[in-house]
């Protein structure tokens, strides 16, 4: 029966390499897509998490008009509540930061002096961190400071009285990090008095895509009254929402996408099977009248078919990894490295390209076997 495809290969060899190429473009383009897209979501991913934390968790007792005044809470906390949240599994916050803002006065200028702790992943999971990580007795100034008073990175400058050294000057953000001093949280601690006290956790959510927001909001807050019931929740609509609908919007172009290739790969495999059944009609009728039955027949050109799946599966899977490769890292940026083949894919692919042109071919070939021999040498 091997023999018997491979000749029937040879003898339709420009039909079957239409159709061989319909296969290689419907697998080279999914793996393409598929290898791209994970890039892709991890781009997306690291883009919205570079738009900065959208989760403030501030003390119970807040006075929210001088909240949003000042910018942070005059109120403090213990700085262990941040530790709590280790003890969860499976949370919805992310990269946790605990921070300590206080106004000053430094020099002639009213600044806001702020202390950062490394940053907590609640999953045990190393990511990469969203804040910069400052050493003891190192400052990073923001660009109003640094331009006001000509500082630059390696000067040294006295903050309540305590020597830091500038380890980085801070590029415009047009918010009020410009008049921001930033340091480790234990050295703010103890220059400002308030050893063990934050005012602030800052939090990034990493709920997965739920279909009503306010639903995220409730779940982020009863997740809050758990771990921490002193705290209450601020939310940046603007970042959630935002870094919601991108996400959403990638999941639903996928979804859209795969499903009109494999269409039309279908119809294109199908499509050229029907002629090659057509043009084969009289010489199906041989083999009928030969002895050869219905179902060795229809082997014949199903055995084609899924020759064809295998390699158009392992063609396209080389091709689509290829381009992903060779064009990814000018698409992606900021993930270009981690672009790389998914051999898995591979597996899948010789999995579901045979099964693709099968399905494509068995309409024709059902309509070439259903007809009886006697009629199709009679009419022919």
């Amino acid at each position: 029966m091997f023999q018997l495809i491979i000749k029937e290969i040879l003898s339709r060899k420009v039909n079957f390499i239409l159709a061989l190429i319909a296969v290689i473009t419907a697998v080279a383009f999914f793996v393409a897509f598929y290898t791209t897209s994970e890039a892709s979501d991890r781009e997306t991913k690291r883009l919205t998490r570079d738009m900065g934390f959208n989760l403030r968790i501030i003390p119970k007792e807040t006075n929210m008009d001088n909240f949003w005044l000042s910018g942070f809470s005059s109120n403090t906390m213990p700085e262990e509540f941040v530790q709590r949240f280790n003890n969860f599994k499976d949370f919805s916050y992310a990269h946790l930061t605990a921070t300590l803002h206080q106004k000053i006065k430094w020099k002639d200028m009213n600044i806001i002096l702020t202390g950062i702790s490394p940053e907590i992943e609640p999953s045990g999971k190393k990511k990469a961190p969203m804040v910069f990580t400052i050493q003891p007795g190192s400052v990073y100034v923001g660009h109003e400071i640094t331009k006001k008073y000509n500082l630059k990175k390696g000067d040294s400058i006295s903050v309540l009285d305590k020597q830091f050294v500038i380890t980085k000057t801070l590029t415009e953000n047009g918010n009020t990090d410009d008049i921001r001093i930033f340091a480790p949280l234990t050295d703010v601690q103890k220059i400002l008095h308030m050893e063990g006290k934050i005012n602030e956790i800052k939090a990034l959510d990493c709920l997965c895509l739920i279909d009503d927001h306010t639903d995220a909001i409730t779940l982020l807050r009863e997740q809050l009254d758990q771990v921490m019931p002193e705290g209450k929740l601020v939310l940046n609509q603007t970042i959630a929402v935002t870094r919601e609908k991108q996400r959403r919007m990638f999941e639903k172009y996928f979804a859209y996408l795969i499903p009109i290739l494999i269409l039309v790969s279908t119809i294109w495999i199908g499509t050229l099977a029907y002629l090659n059944v057509k043009e084969r009609i009289q010489e199906i009728g041989v083999l009928r009248a030969l002895g050869y039955g219905s179902v060795k027949t229809a082997l014949l050109f199903l055995g084609r078919a899924f020759i064809m799946g295998i390699i158009g599966a392992i063609f396209g899977f080389i091709i689509g990894t290829a381009f992903s490769l060779i064009y990814g890292p000018d698409i992606f940026v900021v993930t270009a490295k981690s672009i790389k083949p998914i051999y898995s894919l591979l597996f899948w692919s010789m999995l579901l390209a045979p099964l693709l042109a099968i399905v494509a071919s068995f309409i024709p070939t059902m309509i070439a076997i259903s007809k009886d021999p006697a009629i199709i040498l009679r009419e022919n």
